[in-house]
């Protein structure tokens, strides 16, 4: 039976259901009709389903905000095919032969968890949590291979901009973006209105769909991390460097213990261990040291976390330094040592090569600075304030941070260069050609 609800989707609307694979991210702007184009899409898909149980979920940020924008549009359309039951209470649309459509709020995700979709929309992905698609909803994919379509605009850096890159990156998925002059669905004389109304910030982000128009005191530009996880990095420019390990011990329960591996221009390994006891994590790091034999280990202890991780590791003769971000910097500059580390990190980037880890790509480019104190110095925003706007504590961008701690030699560079005058210390690959 063919059913027509009366929508003309636009040129680019038409142009993104052509090429939809199973994972898509649709970067449009706003007022572009891409909630319209989410609902025909998870219709469309429900009435194909051979499947009297199959499941399908509309997520919003908050379920009263997906009811306020996408429940009634979703109801408008149910209504125009026969055999609908709708369910006000649990926000769901149930077709004749059993196929579900149901709206949820990423705000409760216990209550997406051990459900089986077969589809998935996601919808303003920016406002969402950053572990909330590999934690949560990936898993409720996999039992029937279901699809998922992300669909938003650019709000700084988070899991929108997180999975619009790794698409951009993976053949298997596929992404899109189309900027207010693209879609058609704005008139000229009004897109010159918003621009003279709108910050230039806000305009680029808002209309242009651009994830680098985030707030001037940003540390790290997305642009900028992004290079550095698309630059290789040959290891005649890094080994001869010193070699740093830093670790960063979790705080709380869900936070991450990482061990970070890097060489000059190279940031090459990060080691990730979820909810590990200190004991065992201090096992890790020791096996990492003996694999790899670093000049230099920095272990984060902040609020005494890494303590015992400093200690037991002494007690094995393994040679390590605890680290606190609350120190004084050795410039003059910056507020305390994680200011000067993530700083010096930021200028490293520039240059240097990290790998393409989305988590890591999100935490490096949230961090903002200011200087907004008596003594003038560069201060970070606060790690539980961006905690808070990531949705998890920024473990591998500390971690990686924490290899600038404190200028390192390279041993093995003394042992093969003896009698130069000179040791060549970390970061600087181009220092025994100008010498």
């Amino acid at each position: 039976m063919r059913i027509d609800l009366g929508w003309k989707p636009r040129p680019w609307q038409r142009a993104v259901l052509r090429q939809l694979k199973r994972f898509s991210v649709i970067v449009v702007h706003r007022q572009a009709g891409k909630t319209e184009l989410a609902i025909k899409k998870l219709i469309d898909a429900a009435l194909r389903s051979r499947s009297g149980t199959a499941l399908y979920g509309y997520i919003t940020p908050h379920r009263n905000q997906g009811k306020g924008i996408v429940w009634e549009r979703l109801k408008a359309d149910a209504r125009q095919i026969p055999g609908t039951v709708i369910n006000e209470g649990e926000l769901s649309v149930t077709f004749a032969h059993g196929a579900r459509i149901r709206l949820f709020g990423a705000d409760n995700p216990d209550s997406l968890r051990g459900l089986v979709f077969d589809g998935l929309v996601l919808d303003e992905v920016a406002q969402m949590a950053l572990a909330l698609w590999g934690e949560v909803l990936r898993p409720t994919l996999a039992a029937r291979e279901g699809w998922a379509l992300f669909i938003g605009t650019p709000k700084g850096i988070n899991l929108f901009s997180t999975l619009y890159y790794k698409a951009l990156d993976d053949p298997t998925w596929f992404a899109a973006r189309y900027d207010c002059n693209q879609t058609g669905a704005l008139r000229p004389d009004a897109i010159t209105k918003l621009q003279r109304e709108l910050t230039d910030a806000q305009f680029r982000q808002e209309l242009l769909c651009d994830f680098a128009a985030v707030s001037d005191n940003v540390l790290i530009p997305l642009d900028v991390a992004v290079e550095a996880s698309r630059r290789t990095v040959q290891p005649r420019h890094y080994d001869f460097a010193s070699k740093i390990l830093g670790v960063d011990v979790a705080w709380q329960g869900g936070d991450r213990s990482v061990i970070c591996a890097r060489q000059g221009l190279a940031c090459l390994q990060f080691v990730i261990k979820r909810a590990i006891p200190e004991k065992a994590f201090a096992a890790c790091v020791a096996s990492a040291m003996l694999n790899w034999q670093p000049d230099a280990v920095f272990v984060d202890t902040t609020g005494g976390y890494g303590g015992e991780v400093v200690s037991r590791l002494g007690d094995a003769g393994h040679h390590v330094t605890g680290v606190c971000f609350a120190w004084k910097a050795s410039n003059e500059r910056f507020a305390n040592m994680r200011a000067e580390m993530y700083f010096k990190t930021a200028e490293w980037l520039k240059t240097g090569s990290i790998p393409p880890i989305p988590e890591l790509l999100s935490e490096l480019c949230a961090l903002t600075f200011s200087n907004d104190n008596a003594a003038n110095r560069l201060t970070l925003e606060s790690k539980d304030a961006l905690r808070a706007r990531l949705g998890c504590s920024p473990d591998l961008a500390d971690a990686l941070a924490l290899t600038f701690a404190f200028p390192v030699a390279a041993r093995t560079f003394g042992e093969q260069h003896r009698g130069v005058g000179k040791t060549l210390h970390d970061g600087d690959p181009w220092a025994e050609a100008r010498r």
